[in-house]
């Protein structure tokens, strides 16, 4: 009886995925009453509506600034990037430090004549600030030793 169980439920789940084509059911007019029929479960999905938008907005020439700085002194993590759009020219520069203890800073262009170019350049910090984080010890208290009891078998 599980295993028919999980067969139906597979099914199901093939047809609703899409995997197994379903086909429309149409059911024929009832049987006379000396004949009798089982009829199985049938799975019937239906296609849901695809809602779309009545017309689609295009910029033909799409402008853009934007930019962002992180700098935490606690974690120590510094990034920043900055990019702008004219149409179909891109420039930028952003810069992050690498776990290494280097600066690394990418400035790119991006336009339809050149395509995609960047130039990366790493940068040595002077110093890299490490953070460490300290746990101060917990003191335990020191129970006493349960004493070591001698057996002794008398034959």
């Amino acid at each position: 009886m599980a295993f028919k169980f999980f067969a139906v439920l597979a099914l199901v789940a093939a047809v609703s995925a899409g995997v197994l084509p379903v086909q429309q059911v149409y059911h024929a007019a009832p049987a006379p009453a000396a004949v009798a029929y089982a009829h199985a479960p049938v799975a019937v999905a239906h296609a849901q509506p695809v809602l779309t938008k009545a017309t689609e907005e295009y910029d033909p020439h799409p402008q853009y600034k934007y930019a962002y700085d992180v700098q935490d002194s606690l974690s120590g993590d510094s990034k920043s990037q900055v990019e702008e759009r004219d149409g179909d020219v891109v420039h930028g520069e952003y810069s992050l430090i690498d776990a290494d203890g280097y600066k690394r800073v990418v400035q790119y262009t991006s336009d339809p004549v050149n395509g995609f170019n960047a130039v990366v350049n790493r940068i040595p910090l002077e110093h890299v600030k490490t953070v460490v984080k300290t746990v101060a010890p917990v003191a335990v208290p020191v129970a006493a030793a349960p004493l070591p009891v001698a057996y002794h078998q008398h034959h």
